[in-house]
């Protein structure tokens, strides 16, 4: 059996039983649904050439020429299958909802599954993804300024029962020129904005969400606008933290990396920094003076982070002091704080 599901309604509304990715390796691994499956049609290579016939001959030839590929591996599409959705229901996309999908919707169908095709295909559902984290949330934007712990506050408000939506653990980066040192490379656009949303689609919209203040990018990875919009519009609860304790933060942090990473982090931000600043910072870093290089880095990141703020548009920011030493502690008074102050006309949950 053979079913049609939009992309809005099957985002809203997924049911619980697999979604099954036709299209190739190389376009599964540029992005795709959190949590979906690749059985490819084609090969990157077997996908070149049918685009190339069609291109060139036409779509009738194209389309022999991709059956003649297809056919002798009908039973492995079948088994794969079965080891996925022993129920026997699945979604179905291939990238615009077109002959891929539908030639692996008939010969799933045919093997005794019940196929729910995703009408317009990854294309259609990336234009919904996009759509719903613009969707209006009591989203509140924890800020401060670089080393004040705001990752290690999030975390401790998730532990304390908050909804919290890690940006910078979603991109693989802190976020600073330092900020991929020790982490796992970055994932694609894409497919940050589709693990990102998976967070989002499972939030309830009737309690606060908590985001960490980012800027546009954060390393590699840009953040849609829909988000960008959520940051810049959305009430920030600012920590202010004492300068030596993100100083001695950021120092615990970093200093465990090898020297020659650091140093082709402070290169990075050489221009901005200045080239005296830059020298001062390399220097220090040599002589193992690691606070003198946090603080000559922290003067550039403060100024650029006061200029940020200077640019956000929403005017509700509320300033708390943290002494920055015990992130549950800290994030106990945040939550104190939210709750005895009318951000959205009303206390929040």
């Amino acid at each position: 059996m053979i079913e049609v599901i939009e992309a809005s309604a099957f985002l809203r509304h997924r049911m619980d039983c697999p979604v099954i990715d036709v299209r190739s390796p190389g376009e599964y691994r540029q992005g795709h649904l959190y949590g979906s499956f690749n059985i490819p049609l084609f090969s990157d290579e077997e996908r070149a050439i049918v685009g190339t016939l069609y291109v060139k001959t036409g779509r009738a030839q194209a389309i022999q020429r991709g059956m003649e590929i297809a056919v002798p591996k009908l039973a492995g599409y079948i088994e794969a299958l079965d080891q996925m959705s022993p129920q026997k229901w699945i979604f179905l996309h291939c990238w615009r909802g077109g002959a891929r999908s539908e030639r692996m919707a008939g010969v799933f169908s045919g093997a005794g599954y019940h196929v729910i095709l995703i009408a317009g295909g990854y294309k259609a559902l990336r234009h919904e993804i996009r759509k719903e984290l613009g969707r209006h949330a009591k989203v509140v934007i924890l800020g401060g300024y670089t080393g004040s712990g705001k990752t290690d506050l999030l975390q401790a408000l998730g532990i304390m029962g908050e909804q919290v939506i890690d940006l910078e653990g979603l991109a693989s980066h802190r976020g600073s020129a330092f900020g991929a040192l020790g982490l796992p490379g970055q994932p694609t656009n894409e497919q940050f904005e589709n693990n990102l949303f998976a967070q989002w689609a499972a939030m309830d919209f009737t309690r606060t969400i908590w985001m960490e203040d980012e800027s546009r990018m954060i390393g590699r990875v840009t953040l849609p606008d829909p988000v960008i919009s959520q940051i810049s519009n959305n009430p920030m609860i600012l920590a202010e933290i004492p300068n030596s304790v993100r100083t001695a933060r950021l120092v615990q942090e970093y200093a465990r990396f090898d020297k020659r990473l650091l140093a082709a982090s402070l290169f990075r931000i050489s221009e901005r920094l200045g080239g005296q600043r830059t020298r001062d910072a390399l220097r220090a870093l040599e002589e193992d003076r690691f606070s003198d290089v946090t603080e000559i880095v922290l003067a550039y990141y403060d100024k650029a982070y006061r200029f940020s703020m200077a640019r956000r548009k929403s005017p509700q920011v509320y300033p708390i002091e943290l002494d920055g030493l015990d992130a549950k502690k800290d994030a106990g008074k945040i939550i104190e704080m939210v709750r005895k102050t009318s951000i959205y006309g009303t206390y929040l949950p």
